[in-house]
């Protein structure tokens, strides 16, 4: 017989979970505290350019996403939402994450900081975070400005 405490039977039921983010590895994989464990996430349908792959020279606008993660969400409280995939080939957490009412994968967006990325089966929050890219390609936000050929 197996008895799940009330967060497990949480968890289990809404798809998420909570923590705090102790660092921001690049723009678009954070490590969270969740309980006594430190878990990778990498934010679902977004792409930030590279700052750490030896194979791949730093991509325009890397930095500053890297800079804008850490500084929004390293120290803070956050939630993470699962989608159809709960983890990635190379083991890291996949979520969308919400921080004080927003999702944070959305912001990365709408500041030109990404480019969507959705990788099925996950793409529940697709169209919206479309929405959130098109307006910042619109307006030549973030790399979209500032990057030549964008990516």
């Amino acid at each position: 017989l197996l008895i799940l405490s009330a967060p497990a039977i949480r968890r289990a039921l809404d798809r998420t979970d909570a923590g705090t983010v102790v660092r921001a590895v690049d723009g678009d994989t954070i490590d969270v505290r969740i309980d006594s464990r430190v878990v990778r996430v990498r934010l679902l349908g977004v792409d930030t350019p590279e700052t750490h792959d030896p194979d791949r020279p730093v991509g325009c606008f890397g930095p500053e996403a890297a800079a804008f993660t850490s500084a929004v969400l390293t120290g803070r409280r956050v939630t993470l939402e699962d989608d159809a995939e709960r983890t990635d080939p190379y083991g890291r957490r996949l979520a969308y994450v919400h921080l004080g009412g927003m999702r944070f994968n959305d912001v990365l967006l709408a500041r030109g900081d990404a480019r969507l990325l959705v990788i099925p089966p996950n793409g529940s929050h697709a169209r919206e975070m479309l929405a959130a890219e098109m307006e910042a390609r619109r307006t030549r936000r973030g790399l979209w400005g500032a990057c030549a050929d964008a990516w």
